[in-house]
């Protein structure tokens, strides 16, 4: 049954700069008449992927899909969105180990549409927005290992990315609430993204 949009906030810090992003990104989402689901990473608990294999075995099975691990559920609502958003603060050149917790647990899903082979490459391609907020000014490739690791991420979900929306220099928890044409700019990406 197809559900809302879902804009995922990936920081382990509530209210930063890229929490303010995705709140922006849902508020344009919002104004399209998108009404999106808005899901904060750090109110769930994910385990970590413990490289077990399991999943790529006879019935990709997870040994941590339990009682009290939130990966399927939140899985459950991307197979559900027409499109997403990914809000992360960019530590160290690459996403938050929350974030990148909850990307490791796709392994399964990645076995799951590699085995299927053909029939696994029909999926309809939705798309899903990065929404990256750096605190470092400068950097050529600043953004470039957390747009790689999403899009290989994205792929068994049937997500591509779209045109990332990338900002850099604000450290300090209230940087982009200050930054008016920044902060339009991610008002403008999820306004354009739910028309």
């Amino acid at each position: 049954m197809p559900g809302p949009p879902v804009v995922f906030l990936c920081s382990p810090r509530a209210g930063g700069n890229s929490d303010t992003a995705g709140l922006a990104f849902a508020e344009g989402l919002a104004r399209a008449g998108a009404g999106p689901r808005v899901i904060a990473l750090r109110e769930h608990a994910v385990a970590p992927c413990r490289g077990c294999g399991a999943c790529a075995g006879a019935g990709h099975r997870c040994p941590l899909d339990r009682e009290g691990d939130a990966a399927q559920a939140l899985f459950a609502a991307l197979d559900a969105a027409p499109l997403a958003a990914f809000a992360a603060p960019i530590y160290f050149y690459h996403v938050p180990a929350l974030f990148k917790a909850f990307i490791d647990r796709a392994q399964r899903r990645y076995e799951i549409r590699a085995a299927a082979g053909e029939a696994g490459k029909a999926l309809p391609a939705r798309p899903a927005y990065p929404l990256l907020v750096a605190g470092r000014p400068q950097g050529e490739r600043l953004f470039e290992g957390a747009l790689l690791t999403l899009k290989y991420f994205l792929w068994p979900f049937g997500f591509v990315p779209a045109e990332p929306v990338l900002v850099r220099g604000l450290d300090a928890p209230g940087d982009l609430a200050g930054q008016a044409a920044a902060l339009a700019g991610f008002v403008a990406a999820g306004q354009a993204a739910g028309q």
